[in-house]
């Protein structure tokens, strides 16, 4: 497992998102239960936030549990549910010694009570800490955010508190889930996979996207660098043009 030095790197970006996606299939690959994979994929979850820290990133937004995914078999989703908790208690006097504040991104009322439970105290107890902001989208789809987010607008200029007329774009950002956190500058999705399953829709409108190959439970220092190089590869010009 890496550990994070005193002396962080300047960052290429401030904020990474990552789709941990490939852990079934890494778990049958090797005659495993799928559930063994999702419990290796949270174990890599904690040494992607150690990487990240080296390289001085500030915000790293992981895909943990898709609203989609309930419809996954009971007993999967029982293990998911499950091993958020055991990811939180194993890790979070790690977390603390590395400053690592854990965030939610998603629909909390639909969590069994214990995963709630632990949300609570996970976002409490580490609501102070500045070097890592890791954001776990949990029962989270992007369109269902945009969706709520609309609702909340209405019930806003239906009570008055908003006028129609001042609706624009960073407007529309107030109602988002959490919207002080800077949109992800690059989106990892590992697994081979070449798309956003409904991950970010509205935040990553324009963020560099970067598919690697390798299945979650196998990234590693290596695989970020890549992305990292390729990242710094990238012109982004937000739909304008170079300057000549």
């Amino acid at each position: 497992m890496p550990k994070a030095s005193d002396g962080h790197q300047e960052a290429l970006l401030q904020h990474l998102a990552v789709i941990m996606d490939g852990n079934g299939r890494w778990a049958q690959k090797r005659g495993l239960a799928r559930t063994a994979g999702h419990r290796y994929g949270a174990e890599k979850l904690y040494d992607l936030c150690v990487m990240c820290i080296k390289r001085g990133i500030k915000y790293v937004t992981v895909f943990a549990f898709s609203t989609e995914n309930w419809q996954r078999p009971e007993a999967e989703v029982s293990q998911i549910m499950d091993l958020f908790i055991y990811f939180f208690n194993k890790y979070k006097d790690e977390m603390k010694k590395e400053g690592i504040r854990l965030r939610f991104s998603g629909v909390k009322d639909e969590l069994p009570d214990r995963v709630k439970d632990t949300i609570t105290e996970a976002e409490s107890t580490s609501e102070t800490r500045k070097t890592l902001q890791l954001i776990l989208a949990f029962n989270y789809g992007g369109r269902r955010e945009i969706v709520e987010s609309s609702k909340k607008i209405i019930a806003a200029v239906q009570r008055g508190e908003l006028d129609p007329d001042d609706l624009d774009e960073e407007k529309f950002r107030d109602y988002l889930y959490l919207p002080d956190v800077p949109d992800p500058d690059l989106i990892i999705r590992p697994s081979g996979e070449q798309r956003l399953s409904n991950f970010l829709l509205w935040q990553g409108a324009y963020s560099e996207l970067y598919f690697a190959k390798v299945l979650w439970p196998d990234f590693t220092e290596n695989t970020l660098d890549k992305a990292l190089n390729e990242f710094a590869k990238r012109d982004r010009r937000f739909g304008a043009i170079e300057k000549e």
